[in-house]
Protein backbone atom coordinates (compact mmCIF):
# COMPACT_ATOMS: atom_id res chain seq x y z
CA UNK A 1 0.00 0.00 0.00
CA UNK A 2 1.51 3.48 -0.88
CA UNK A 3 0.30 6.06 1.83
CA UNK A 4 1.51 10.12 1.23
CA UNK A 5 0.30 13.16 2.41
CA UNK A 6 -1.03 16.18 0.97
CA UNK A 7 -2.90 19.11 1.54
CA UNK A 8 -3.72 17.65 4.86
CA UNK A 9 -5.12 14.63 3.64
CA UNK A 10 -3.47 11.25 4.56
CA UNK A 11 -3.95 8.98 0.68
CA UNK A 12 -3.63 5.46 0.50
CA UNK A 13 -3.40 3.83 -2.89
CA UNK A 14 -4.05 -0.16 -3.07
CA UNK A 15 -0.70 -2.09 -4.06
CA UNK A 16 -0.38 -5.47 -3.06
CA UNK A 17 -3.26 -8.37 -2.90
CA UNK A 18 -2.43 -8.29 1.22
CA UNK A 19 -3.86 -5.06 0.72
CA UNK A 20 -7.53 -5.58 -0.84
CA UNK A 21 -8.93 -6.61 3.45
CA UNK A 22 -7.56 -3.03 4.70
CA UNK A 23 -9.24 -1.01 1.77
CA UNK A 24 -11.97 -3.31 1.62
CA UNK A 25 -12.91 -2.22 5.49
CA UNK A 26 -11.95 1.56 4.36
CA UNK A 27 -14.29 1.34 2.04
CA UNK A 28 -17.02 0.83 4.09
CA UNK A 29 -16.29 3.84 6.04
CA UNK A 30 -17.00 6.45 3.55
CA UNK A 31 -18.18 9.56 4.54
CA UNK A 32 -17.99 8.88 8.38
CA UNK A 33 -16.25 10.76 10.96
CA UNK A 34 -12.69 9.08 12.17
CA UNK A 35 -10.59 9.60 15.70
CA UNK A 36 -7.29 9.07 15.28
CA UNK A 37 -5.68 7.59 18.45
CA UNK A 38 -1.69 7.78 19.08
CA UNK A 39 -1.78 4.35 21.42
CA UNK A 40 2.66 4.58 21.22
CA UNK A 41 5.23 5.16 18.85
CA UNK A 42 4.79 2.67 16.33
CA UNK A 43 0.83 2.35 17.05
CA UNK A 44 -1.98 4.54 15.56
CA UNK A 45 -5.41 3.43 15.68
CA UNK A 46 -8.54 5.07 13.51
CA UNK A 47 -11.69 4.84 15.80
CA UNK A 48 -15.20 4.98 13.72
CA UNK A 49 -16.96 7.26 15.02
CA UNK A 50 -20.26 7.09 12.27
CA UNK A 51 -21.43 9.18 9.70
CA UNK A 52 -19.91 12.54 9.77
CA UNK A 53 -22.54 14.91 9.47
CA UNK A 54 -24.47 13.20 12.54
CA UNK A 55 -20.78 12.23 14.59
CA UNK A 56 -19.78 16.39 13.86
CA UNK A 57 -23.65 17.26 14.40
CA UNK A 58 -23.70 19.50 11.47
CA UNK A 59 -26.68 21.45 10.93
CA UNK A 60 -29.66 20.67 8.82
CA UNK A 61 -31.10 23.35 7.13
CA UNK A 62 -35.28 22.98 7.38
CA UNK A 63 -36.89 24.52 4.54
CA UNK A 64 -39.14 23.03 1.90
CA UNK A 65 -36.10 22.43 -0.32
CA UNK A 66 -34.18 20.24 2.42
CA UNK A 67 -33.13 16.76 2.16
CA UNK A 68 -36.30 14.24 1.37
CA UNK A 69 -35.34 12.69 4.05
CA UNK A 70 -36.49 16.06 6.12
CA UNK A 71 -38.80 18.06 4.35
CA UNK A 72 -41.99 17.15 6.05
CA UNK A 73 -40.53 18.88 9.08
CA UNK A 74 -40.93 22.04 6.78
CA UNK A 75 -44.15 23.94 7.73
CA UNK A 76 -45.25 24.52 4.06
CA UNK A 77 -45.56 20.76 3.80
CA UNK A 78 -49.24 19.21 4.07
CA UNK A 79 -49.49 17.72 7.71
CA UNK A 80 -52.79 17.97 8.46
CA UNK A 81 -53.58 18.44 12.29
CA UNK A 82 -56.42 19.68 15.09
CA UNK A 83 -55.47 22.30 17.30
CA UNK A 84 -57.99 23.82 19.96
CA UNK A 85 -60.82 21.38 17.95
CA UNK A 86 -60.07 23.04 14.49
CA UNK A 87 -59.07 21.51 11.17
CA UNK A 88 -55.10 22.71 10.09
CA UNK A 89 -54.10 21.47 6.55
CA UNK A 90 -50.11 22.23 8.09
CA UNK A 91 -48.71 24.65 9.92
CA UNK A 92 -48.13 27.11 7.48
CA UNK A 93 -51.95 27.24 6.90
CA UNK A 94 -52.65 27.93 10.66
CA UNK A 95 -49.85 30.52 10.80
CA UNK A 96 -51.46 32.26 7.20
CA UNK A 97 -54.93 31.96 9.07
CA UNK A 98 -53.88 34.38 11.79
CA UNK A 99 -53.42 37.07 9.70
CA UNK A 100 -56.89 37.38 8.52
CA UNK A 101 -59.83 39.17 10.75
CA UNK A 102 -62.72 37.56 9.03
CA UNK A 103 -63.81 33.95 10.38
CA UNK A 104 -64.33 32.84 6.91
CA UNK A 105 -61.69 33.93 5.48
CA UNK A 106 -59.30 32.32 7.94
CA UNK A 107 -61.15 29.43 8.20
CA UNK A 108 -60.56 28.51 4.14
CA UNK A 109 -57.14 29.91 4.62
CA UNK A 110 -56.43 27.15 7.51
CA UNK A 111 -57.14 24.11 5.86
CA UNK A 112 -54.40 25.07 3.03
CA UNK A 113 -50.88 24.36 2.97
CA UNK A 114 -47.65 25.45 1.05
CA UNK A 115 -47.56 28.56 -1.10
CA UNK A 116 -51.29 27.92 -1.15
CA UNK A 117 -51.54 29.62 2.05
CA UNK A 118 -49.17 31.75 1.74
CA UNK A 119 -51.21 33.12 -1.59
CA UNK A 120 -54.47 33.16 0.07
CA UNK A 121 -53.29 35.18 2.70
CA UNK A 122 -51.22 37.91 0.90
CA UNK A 123 -53.84 40.28 0.40
CA UNK A 124 -54.38 40.53 4.35
CA UNK A 125 -52.43 43.07 5.92
CA UNK A 126 -50.70 41.99 8.99
CA UNK A 127 -51.89 43.58 11.96
CA UNK A 128 -49.69 44.47 14.91
CA UNK A 129 -52.28 42.17 16.92
CA UNK A 130 -54.54 39.29 16.25
CA UNK A 131 -57.10 37.70 18.16
CA UNK A 132 -56.91 33.55 18.75
CA UNK A 133 -59.59 31.78 20.90
CA UNK A 134 -61.03 35.19 22.55
CA UNK A 135 -57.44 36.35 23.53
CA UNK A 136 -55.76 39.20 21.79
CA UNK A 137 -52.13 38.69 20.98
CA UNK A 138 -49.73 40.94 19.70
CA UNK A 139 -47.68 39.54 16.61
CA UNK A 140 -43.99 38.85 16.79
CA UNK A 141 -44.12 37.89 20.45
CA UNK A 142 -43.51 35.02 23.18
CA UNK A 143 -47.60 34.88 23.27
CA UNK A 144 -47.21 34.73 19.43
CA UNK A 145 -44.08 31.77 19.40
CA UNK A 146 -45.82 30.08 22.24
CA UNK A 147 -48.75 29.56 20.25
CA UNK A 148 -47.22 28.35 17.03
CA UNK A 149 -45.17 25.28 19.34
CA UNK A 150 -48.75 24.58 19.90
CA UNK A 151 -49.39 24.23 16.25
CA UNK A 152 -46.27 22.37 15.97
CA UNK A 153 -46.42 20.09 18.42
CA UNK A 154 -49.91 19.25 17.53
CA UNK A 155 -48.37 18.68 13.85
CA UNK A 156 -45.48 16.34 14.94
CA UNK A 157 -47.77 14.39 17.50
CA UNK A 158 -50.48 13.68 15.03
CA UNK A 159 -48.78 13.06 12.10
CA UNK A 160 -46.55 9.99 11.37
CA UNK A 161 -44.35 11.52 8.41
CA UNK A 162 -43.73 14.66 10.43
CA UNK A 163 -42.64 12.90 13.77
CA UNK A 164 -40.52 10.20 11.84
CA UNK A 165 -38.46 13.00 9.80
CA UNK A 166 -38.21 15.05 12.96
CA UNK A 167 -36.93 11.80 14.75
CA UNK A 168 -34.94 11.21 12.23
CA UNK A 169 -32.64 13.95 12.64
CA UNK A 170 -31.10 12.54 15.24
CA UNK A 171 -29.22 14.90 17.62
CA UNK A 172 -28.43 17.80 14.64
CA UNK A 173 -29.01 21.56 15.35
CA UNK A 174 -32.29 22.68 13.01
CA UNK A 175 -31.76 25.67 11.14
CA UNK A 176 -34.21 27.68 9.07
CA UNK A 177 -32.31 30.18 6.62
CA UNK A 178 -34.63 31.23 4.38
CA UNK A 179 -34.27 34.44 1.35
CA UNK A 180 -36.46 37.24 3.37
CA UNK A 181 -36.66 36.06 6.98
CA UNK A 182 -39.92 36.47 8.90
CA UNK A 183 -40.33 39.18 11.39
CA UNK A 184 -42.71 37.76 13.56
CA UNK A 185 -41.00 34.63 13.46
CA UNK A 186 -37.64 35.05 12.69
CA UNK A 187 -35.78 31.36 11.30
CA UNK A 188 -34.07 31.25 14.46
CA UNK A 189 -36.95 31.17 16.91
CA UNK A 190 -38.88 28.79 14.49
CA UNK A 191 -35.96 25.91 14.78
CA UNK A 192 -35.65 26.30 18.63
CA UNK A 193 -39.47 25.60 18.39
CA UNK A 194 -39.02 22.52 16.35
CA UNK A 195 -35.75 21.28 18.56
CA UNK A 196 -38.31 21.82 21.31
CA UNK A 197 -40.71 19.77 20.13
CA UNK A 198 -37.89 17.30 18.96
CA UNK A 199 -36.57 16.41 22.77
CA UNK A 200 -40.63 16.67 24.01
CA UNK A 201 -41.12 13.96 21.79
CA UNK A 202 -38.23 12.26 22.42
CA UNK A 203 -38.83 12.02 25.92
CA UNK A 204 -41.96 10.53 25.65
Amino acid sequence: MKVSVKNGQIILVQGADDDLAIMAALRELNGHALDVQVRSGVCIVLEDLGPREEACREPINITRSADKRYVAISNLHPAPFILDGELYGSVEGFWQSLKCESPDLRRKIAVLSGTQAKKAASKSTPAAYFEYMGETIRSGTHAHWALMERACNAKFTQDPRARQALLATGNRPLTHIVRGDSRTIPGVIMAAIWMRVRDRIRGQ
